[in-house]
């Protein structure tokens, strides 16, 4: 058996309206939203009576895809929005971007914070961490030509 491709990442939210348009805003695209219930659904991700909202969204190449999901039923189980980004399990997200500079002054003009600090790695990227809804953290790198 082997993969063929990474198809998706799934975050589970809160405020689905508001994790879609910071996404979106940053630069995916919204291919659609849909309501997701049924047996199907409860037999898939193992959970009885579920009853959701996703949002996918596709970065610009069309190769990234992010699915952003709140749960109405069963209630979600709320985690650490402040949590480090050492913490076991699935922690941040990475976009490449264009003009990081201005990528996070356009964030930070929402609100939005720099986990630590904007930095390069070695000759080949400058990155850095924010912290976007719902304490998702977002890696933001640009490559250096």
């Amino acid at each position: 058996m082997t993969i063929q491709r990474m198809d998706h990442v799934g975050v589970v939210v809160e405020d689905l309206a508001a994790a879609t348009a910071f996404f979106v805003e940053l630069g995916l695209e919204l291919q659609g939203e849909a309501p997701v219930e049924g047996r199907w659904v409860d037999r898939v991700v193992g959970l009885e009576g579920v009853r959701a909202e996703i949002a996918m969204l596709q970065t610009p190449d069309g190769y990234g895809r992010l699915e952003l999901a709140k749960f109405h039923t069963p209630a979600s189980r709320s985690g650490d929005r402040n949590a480090p980004a050492n913490t076991l399990g699935i922690r941040h997200v990475a976009f490449v971007v264009e003009d990081i500079d201005a990528v996070v002054a356009g964030l930070r003009a929402r609100g939005v914070e720099l986990v630590g600090e904007l930095e390069r790695y070695e000759d080949s990227y400058r990155l850095c961490y924010v912290r976007g809804p719902e304490g998702i953290i977002v890696e933001l790198a640009e490559q250096i030509s």
